[in-house]
């Protein structure tokens, strides 16, 4: 589960909507709707708890964070698992706000030990991430160095999409459209421009001996790369 949380050394601990609703099993327009009615019942202006997220489909989107009496005035008619839920998650954000002691952890060899050995793990995963990392990077520049391109096709092989998906993405992303009636699909010229795109001119050769001219949209190494980038950031938003 992801965290929504609010928690700065600046601004006080809050919870966002998007958090209730997971932790309760809600969703997360009924839980604005609950926190709208107690808000109006109590007499408090929501402006200062309003926030906003960005949706999956790229727009703003309201949500609340709200602090733990409001949080906990909210849930008080939930059934007590999903009460329960929403204080154990508080427990653990009042934990994490603890003023730290440092007398604590010297007088108590465990609690050290315990630390030094956390500190160890995350040390030697940040180095296997590292290592995983190297290859990835390599790859990645050789891509961007390389010359020629890609059909749209083999460019979703290459970054384990399904086709259809891919030219969905592209066309809803301004990177390709079809003329008025046209078959084949073409790449806007903002994108050729930029090198993220480019166009393979095929002449055939009909049966009667006439020739027949294809064009086909490709995707360069540059726009594959750019394309990793945007795919993955438009799936972690949806995330």
């Amino acid at each position: 589960m992801s965290s929504i949380i609010t928690s700065t050394a600046i601004q006080p601990i809050s919870m966002s909507s998007r958090e209730i609703a997971e932790l309760c099993d809600k969703r997360h327009d009924n839980v604005l709707r609950d926190t709208m009615h107690m808000l109006s019942e109590l007499e408090i202006a929501p402006l200062s708890f309003e926030g906003s997220y960005l949706g999956a489909d790229g727009t703003q989107r309201p949500c609340f964070h709200l602090p733990k009496n409001l949080t906990l005035t909210l849930v008080s008619g939930y059934n007590v698992h999903l009460r329960k839920r929403i204080i154990d998650r508080w427990m653990e954000l009042e934990a994490e706000r603890a003023p730290f002691d440092p007398a604590t952890l010297l007088n108590s060899p465990a609690m050290m030990r315990g630390l030094l050995l956390s500190y160890t793990e995350k040390v030697l995963a940040l180095e296997s991430e590292v290592d995983s990392m190297r290859d990835d990077v390599a790859a990645h520049e050789r891509l961007t160095k390389a010359d020629g391109s890609l059909s749209i096709t083999e460019t979703a092989k290459a970054l384990a999409m399904r086709p259809k998906d891919l030219f969905q993405f592209l066309s809803h992303n301004g990177w390709i459209y079809k003329r008025l009636n046209g078959p084949a699909w073409l790449g806007y010229q903002t994108k050729c421009n930029q090198g993220l795109l480019e166009h393979k001119t095929t002449t055939l050769l009909r049966a009667d001996g006439s020739e027949k001219i294809t064009e086909q949209v490709r995707v360069t190494a540059k726009g594959l790369s750019s394309l990793v980038k945007l795919i993955h950031r438009t799936v972690a938003l949806v995330a």
